[in-house]
């Protein structure tokens, strides 16, 4: 027998291997069945049951084959290592842009996570997506950096201004640069009792992303930190990371002030610019 290493090797380097693992897991099934639902020669078939067999994961009763207690141990491991690796490839290219620093977050809360990017085809669908969880939702709070574009900013005023219920804390320059783009709509949204804006110093990876928690769906809004331009927006509806992003937020709420001139007066960086 070979080491570990070997055994995720035999598994992984063949589909049909995963096939038949993943189909047993499910249910025992004879050989038919087996080649029905993969499509594999029968001779295939034979040589992959045949090594299962060697290694004690599967047993037959009559023409039915199923999964030992070891065999149940085997699929169930490589299954959390295949979502594993699933949920680092969704990440990897965003993981610079994710709040690593902050406490309590984990890669497992968004394991489960939408990500949109902004392609060369078509920019907006990062976009596009903040508007139809805004639309959907009838509440949402929120810190750091959030999408700055005029279609974004307009579309969370207009929630304001139709009822959502919004509490935002800000960093001083966004708070400024999203007052500057439209003063007298950004000022009938704020003045809504609904609509709550607090401005916080020192709020964590501000300068890299944001967090917004609409009713359903806790989301990430990913920024380069030299230019603002938006990378990605990641969301997800796992109720743990609803529970992290909400215990992040009380705790910088708890640390904001209201809104006064001074934050108003905050000089406008050059990147912050709403095409």
């Amino acid at each position: 027998m070979g080491g570990p290493i070997d055994e995720i090797e035999f598994i992984a380097s063949s589909n049909h291997r995963v096939g038949i693992l993943d189909i047993l897991a499910e249910e025992g099934c004879d050989r038919r069945d087996i080649q029905a639902r993969t499509g594999a020669h029968a001779s295939t078939i034979g040589r992959v049951l045949g090594d299962f067999e060697e290694r004690q994961w599967i047993e037959r009763s009559g023409p039915t084959y199923q999964l030992t207690l070891l065999g149940e141990f085997v699929s169930e491991r490589f299954t959390e290592f295949r979502d594993a690796m699933e949920t680092e490839g969704k990440l990897r290219d965003v993981w610079q842009w994710l709040p690593r620093e902050m406490e309590g977050f984990s890669v497992d809360l968004f394991a489960d996570a939408v990500v949109v990017y902004p392609g060369p085809g078509y920019p907006y669908e990062p976009i596009d997506r903040v508007i139809q969880l805004v639309e959907e939702s009838d509440s949402m709070w929120g810190l750091g950096a959030t999408i700055f574009k005029a279609v974004a900013n307009e579309a969370f005023c207009r929630a304001a201004l139709d009822g959502m219920e919004i509490e935002y804390v800000y960093d001083p320059a966004v708070l400024a640069a999203t007052a500057n783009w439209n003063p007298d709509l950004f000022k009938k949204a704020a003045a809504r009792n609904h609509c709550t804006v607090l401005v916080h110093d020192d709020l964590p990876d501000r300068t890299r992303c944001g967090i917004d928690v609409f009713d359903d769906r806790v989301s990430i809004c990913c920024h380069d930190t030299e230019t603002r331009a938006l990378r990605a927006w990641i969301d997800t509806d796992a109720p743990e990371a609803r529970e992290w992003a909400l215990s992040v937020f009380e705790q910088y709420r708890r640390e904001a002030r209201p809104v006064d001139e001074d934050a108003l007066d905050t000089p406008v960086p050059e990147q912050f610019i709403a095409p």
